[in-house]
């Protein structure tokens, strides 16, 4: 089964990638929603240590799970999907951590592919700010940006960076993007 419809938005936090998700939502595009956030929050309100700060191995394997129900589900839609994040941010994260990647999240990562070409959100300083579930540090956001970079770079994805833009004009870049992969894989639209 292709792949080609799975559009992987990527980058560090803070760097406007929800709200490009959010406006693409909005224009009618399928988006699956990062799960970090989502684990964070289900972490926090029933007191569970699968947290960045608390036990970054058990937030991994959360997160490894999530985003492989993500990729089936997205992966079950005939029509494009943007998804918040893919199965190789589990590695990068893992990476940037300093902790060891298992061999099962290598595997997933080569295994559960996506679009060739993602999409990357550089770290934008200007809008960067940090909230209740989004902790790091600037420095540690363009960290993040550059792990992401090196991971999906070293699993053969072509990296897209987003421009520094206003969100419409982010919208109309990806949607030029979905456009010409929809007319050059007729399963893809």
């Amino acid at each position: 089964m292709t792949t080609d419809h799975l559009f992987v938005i990527t980058g560090g936090p803070g760097s406007g990638k929800s709200s490009l998700i959010a406006a693409l939502a909005a224009q009618g595009i399928a988006t699956m929603l990062e799960a970090g956030r989502a684990i964070i929050q289900e972490q926090v309100a029933t007191g569970g240590d699968a947290l960045p700060w608390a036990d970054r191995a058990a937030f991994a394997e959360q997160m490894l799970e999530r985003e492989l129900r993500s990729h089936d589900e997205a992966l079950s839609l005939a029509a494009p999907v943007v998804l918040d994040r893919g199965i190789p941010d589990v590695m990068g994260y893992l990476r940037l951590c300093g902790l060891p990647v298992p061999g099962r999240v290598e595997h997933a990562a080569a295994t559960y592919r996506y679009n060739p070409a993602v999409f990357i959100a550089p770290h934008w300083p200007a809008i960067y700010a940090q909230d209740a579930e989004r902790k790091q540090d600037e420095a540690e956001a363009a960290a993040t940006h550059d792990m992401m970079a090196r991971v999906y770079a070293e699993l053969g994805y072509d990296l897209m960076p987003l421009p520094l833009a206003s969100v419409a004009e982010r919208v109309r870049f990806v949607m030029e993007r979905i456009n010409a992969d929809a007319a050059a894989y007729p399963g893809c639209g």
